[in-house]
C-alpha cells in the first residue's frame, strides 16, 4: 500500500461483495479450515487473483483493532454502579484499561473516556459495544479510536 494511504470503516452490506469474500476467504486461512489459499477461495467463491489483489487492503474491523489502545467514550447516567457497571465489563473479558477520565456530572451524565489495550479481549469489539450499550446506566458508548 502506498505511504498515504487512507482507512474507512464501512458496514460490510456496503462493500462490493468480492470484499467481504476476501476477509472471509482470510478467516478460513488463520482458522486451518483450508490450508491452501486455492481451497479457501473455492469455499468463499472468488478467484485466487481477486484474493490476491485484495488480501493486503482488505481487514475486518476487529483485526485492525486487535493489541491496539482503544479510547472509549461513555455518557453515563450520574447513579450509583454506572461507572463500576462498565469497568467490570472490561475486566470480565480481559481489557486491559490504562487510563479513565470522568468530567463532574451535568444534568445527570457525566462524560467518561476509558483507554483500554485490545489484545487480550475474550469477545470482538462489536460483542463488547453490544454489552455496554445494554447496561443499565449507559446512555452512549462510542469507539474514539486509538
Amino acid at each position: 500500500m502506498a505511504k498515504d494511504s487512507k482507512y474507512y470503516i464501512v458496514e460490510a452490506s456496503a462493500l462490493p461483495e468480492v470484499f467481504v469474500k476476501v476477509a472471509e476467504t482470510k478467516r478460513i486461512l488463520a482458522t486451518g479450515e483450508a490450508s491452501t489459499v486455492n481451497e479457501a477461495t473455492k469455499i468463499t467463491g472468488i478467484s485466487r487473483s481477486a484474493f490476491y489483489k485484495y488480501r493486503d487492503a482488505v481487514l475486518p474491523f476487529q483485526s485492525l483493532m486487535t493489541g491496539r489502545l482503544i479510547t472509549f467514550q461513555f455518557r453515563l447516567l450520574d447513579e450509583p454502579g454506572a461507572l463500576n457497571a462498565i469497568l467490570s465489563l472490561f475486566s470480565q473479558h480481559k481489557g486491559n484499561l490504562m487510563t479513565i477520565n470522568s468530567t463532574i456530572p451535568t444534568n445527570g451524565v457525566a462524560l467518561v473516556t476509558v483507554s483500554a489495550e485490545t489484545g487480550g479481549l475474550t469477545v470482538s469489539l462489536e460483542e463488547l459495544m453490544h454489552l455496554f450499550h445494554s447496561t443499565p446506566g449507559v446512555v452512549s458508548a462510542e469507539i474514539m479510536m486509538g
